[in-house]
């Protein structure tokens, strides 16, 4: 378990996204330090890559993640427009793994029925495992081709990768050379209990709800373990617990359940309600007991309860030195203490070019 706190928070609005107050909240999450922020995706608005990756020159240090649904778009396609973002932000992509909802957004999405449960889930589980594979096709530095001839200087550098699954089959590289990050951040939201193995086995975050310490000790402790059988070291997964956030009753001035009792269990997640002092004494106490790594924040009134959070929360802890006052490193692996992941291929090249004597 990291002994670091890591904080991130959602800059969904109501209604459909406008990227100037998207890039209002960003800005404002980075200037708190948080380590990223999140953007949900739907067929109601704008594509939520689309609007990261527009925000990415904006931004400096605070990692970018977008829900993409990996049911409605080609694994490949995917894996290259994460990567494109990783790109275009210097390494501060991540990609949260979504499904699609039943109903209508199953049927506009090319369904002719909506799926069972686990169909979807299953589904993502062999894109995120896919989605390493054809980026690994590429060496870092292999996407750098001679000027003048138009050819990449060293041929054995692109490995060819062939995956097929139930739900698709992909032919690599990828059209886009290995990103800054090596694979950029997945993040599973594991409130579907389908959605534990694919987090267990190809996660680098993990969101989960839960409304008290035990009900999240309890989901980090089946992360872990599923992890370890999976064959991965749990100490590689971060694990966040979601809440919704409302600051704007003051301190303890909320209903029983909330502000220093803790958050309330809701039709929408478990949800707090205080002040940002509250906040921060919630915060500490459960890293403290080690039931979670951080926490992501989803704030009811975007502008209010994010200027709060960073202004009151978020303050407060770095007075006290439980969060950070400045960005470390410049990737989004280096916010959350994750190494970059090694190439799968790179050793079995470098032996072939420098054979054992």
């Amino acid at each position: 378990m990291s002994s670091l706190l890591h904080l991130a928070a959602a800059v969904d609005q109501p209604g459909a996204p406008d990227a100037a107050t998207c890039a209002e909240l960003a800005l404002l999450a980075e200037r708190g330090g948080l380590d990223f922020v999140t953007l949900d995706d739907s067929f109601a608005g704008p594509d939520a890559l689309g609007v990261l990756s527009g925000l990415a020159p904006a931004t400096r240090r605070i990692g970018l993640v977008p829900t993409v649904t990996t049911t409605h778009g080609e694994s490949l396609r995917v894996r290259a427009a994460v990567a494109t973002l990783d790109r275009v932000s210097r390494g501060r992509a991540g990609w949260r793994t979504g499904v699609p909802a039943a109903g209508e957004e199953a049927r506009l999405g090319g369904r002719r029925s909506a799926a069972p449960p686990e169909t979807p889930w299953r589904e993502a589980d062999e894109a995120a495992g896919a989605a390493a594979g054809p980026g690994d096709g590429w060496e870092d530095g292999a996407g750098s081709r001679d000027a003048a001839t138009g050819r990449f200087p060293d041929r054995d550098r692109p490995h060819h990768v062939d995956l097929t699954r139930t739900a698709f089959s992909v032919r690599g590289p990828s059209t886009v050379p290995r990103p800054p990050q090596g694979h950029p951040v997945r993040v599973v939201d594991a409130t579907d209990d389908h959605a534990l193995t694919v987090a267990a086995r190809y996660a680098d975050v993990v969101l989960v709800r839960a409304a008290d310490p035990a009900r999240a000790a309890g989901l980090r402790d089946r992360l872990r373990e599923r992890a370890r059988a999976s064959g991965r070291d749990p100490e590689t997964l971060r694990i966040l617990v979601s809440l919704l956030v409302d600051l704007g009753d003051g301190e303890c001035a909320a209903r029983p359940g909330h502000g220093g009792g803790g958050p309330r269990p809701t039709a929408r997640g478990p949800l707090y309600r205080g002040g940002p002092v509250d906040l921060a004494e919630l915060v500490t106490a459960w890293h403290a007991d080690g039931v979670t790594d951080g926490f992501h924040l989803i704030p009811v009134e975007p502008r209010r309860d994010l200027e709060r959070l960073v202004n009151g929360t978020v303050a407060l802890l770095q007075h006290r030195g439980l969060f950070r006052t400045f960005y470390p490193g410049s990737t989004l692996r280096e916010h959350l203490g994750l190494g970059r992941p090694a190439h799968r291929y790179a050793v079995l090249t470098d032996h072939r070019r420098h054979p054992a004597p």
